[in-house]
């Protein structure tokens, strides 16, 4: 080879091997940012969300989400789903806001068509849910209607399951809390509302749903905090949150065989409609979740994922498990 053809060729093997170390610089540098997108968080860090002191705005029962200030953050513009929930079908009661409104919005993007359940007086927050799930190519149904008789459960176990074309998530969701100062205060109208909305309604719900049921369902429960450490004015209500935890775990061991699983989440202080429309004093609603560690109410959409992870067939060891979100005030049970 001669001196001038042994320079040309080293010099087009340079340029070669710059070529080569450019493409493989910019292919990591792509995989580091589609990696950077892929594990973005689905809420914003917790700084970004509001701290105590809060406004004392309270509502009449039920409340809208559409008028709290400030509005909860259920997910809305947050949540990205990945397909794990896909081609399921959900029925979620209390969907219209709070914590069943982020469950809602992420098992839309998880893939899941929904169908929410809430009371008349809550419609303007149903139709924002439904516009959203609709948004994602899922279908949505929404069916208003009172959960204290059994009539009714059954009708929406029924009406759910057929606009959907089957049900394989039933998330027992919706609650009523009415904070009283003494037992003195608890009126048997007000108990007997509390534990029909709160233990009966799942139960009735429940029986309803696993008629229509196989292999591969789940069933999820929302329960509290306050099912191991209550509050003294709103007792009641942990009464029938305990009953929630203990039934989650009984019937998982009865299902197993059948291939049903049974899961519960257990919240701490959320900022939903329950508190702003009398399941706080407005003096509690203050200060709401600042005596957590985390110094903060939390939001919806901080809890949405538990409510998926529940669900989610790659957890299929996973039953009679209680999955908790508490801001640091540890497991209720």
């Amino acid at each position: 080879m001669t001196d001038t053809n042994r320079r040309t060729f080293l010099a087009g093997a340079a340029l070669t091997a710059g070529a080569a170390v450019t493409l493989a610089s910019n292919t990591r540098a792509s995989a580091q940012a589609e990696a950077d997108t892929a594990a973005a968080p689905t809420a914003p860090g917790a700084a970004a969300y509001p701290t105590p002191p809060y406004p004392t705005e309270m509502q009449p029962w039920p409340g809208l989400a559409s008028k709290m200030n400030p509005r909860p953050d259920h997910g809305e513009t947050s949540y990205k789903g990945s397909g794990r929930l896909a081609g399921k079908k959900a029925l979620i009661t209390g969907g219209d806001s709070g914590i069943g409104r982020a469950a809602a919005i992420a098992y839309a993007r998880e893939g899941a068509d929904v169908a929410i359940n809430y009371l008349p007086a809550e419609e303007p927050d149903a139709k924002e849910v439904v516009a959203l799930i609709e948004a994602e190519g899922r279908k949505a149904v929404a069916i208003p209607g009172d959960l204290r008789t059994e009539a009714f459960c059954r009708s929406l176990v029924a009406q759910a399951a057929g606009q959907l074309g089957g049900l394989d998530i039933l998330v027992n969701n919706a609650a009523l809390q009415q904070t009283r100062p003494s037992i003195a205060d608890i009126s048997s109208d007000l108990f007997d509302d509390t534990m029909k909305t709160n233990v009966y309604a799942p139960f009735w719900l429940t029986k309803a749903a696993l008629e229509r049921m196989g292999a591969g369902a789940v069933i999820v429960n929302t329960s509290s905090e306050q099912a191991g450490n209550p509050s003294p004015e709103i007792m009641h209500y942990a009464m029938t949150r305990a009953a929630v935890l203990n039934f989650t775990k009984g019937l998982a061991k009865e299902l197993a065989p059948r291939g049903i699983r049974v899961n519960a989440v257990a919240p701490g202080p959320f900022w939903t409609p329950l508190q702003v429309s009398g399941g706080a004093t407005q003096e509690k609603l203050r200060m709401f979740g600042g005596d957590s560690p985390m110094g903060r109410a939390g939001q919806p959409a901080e809890i949405a994922g538990l409510y998926v992870a529940a669900a989610d067939p790659l957890l299929s060891y996973s039953t009679g498990q209680i999955f908790g979100s508490t801001g640091g005030n540890g497991q209720p049970a």
